[in-house]
């Protein structure tokens, strides 16, 4: 099995790439269709997207101090810090032409996924030792 990187910055890296593709895609205009015609589906989208991000952000945060993890501070900055992002996302959405930003749902499943992504990586965490 092939190891996973220990660096830090590696997972920082990571993270902050998420953040870019994420800002890339919310500014196209909302006449791009990228999700098949279900209802609901971005919701399903933004769970996913963020769940991701948060995954990413937990890696960098444990690899900080690996041999003793605080899963209080690690759970609560991820996902504080990818609500944010959220939050953010839906704002800039809403200066882009042909979108609808400030979408609670949206943020809501954004919120979710970032929580189910922190406590996931928790209990997955022992690849990355």
């Amino acid at each position: 099995m092939a190891r996973l990187p220990r660096n830090p910055k590696f997972w920082l890296g990571a993270f902050l790439l998420w953040f870019a593709v994420l800002w890339t895609l919310s500014s196209f205009s909302g006449q791009q269709q990228f999700a098949p015609p279900i209802d609901h589906f971005d919701k399903l989208a933004h769970f996913g997207y963020f769940f991701g991000g948060s995954g990413l952000l937990c890696a960098y945060l444990f690899r900080l101090r690996p041999e003793r993890p605080n899963w209080k501070v690690i759970l609560s900055a991820a996902i504080i810090v990818i609500a944010l992002v959220g939050w953010l996302d839906e704002w800039h959405q809403s200066f882009t032409p042909g979108r609808r930003g400030n979408d609670p749902y949206d943020w809501l499943a954004d919120v979710l996924g970032a929580a189910a992504g922190a406590f996931a990586f928790k209990r997955l965490h022992r690849r990355l030792k």
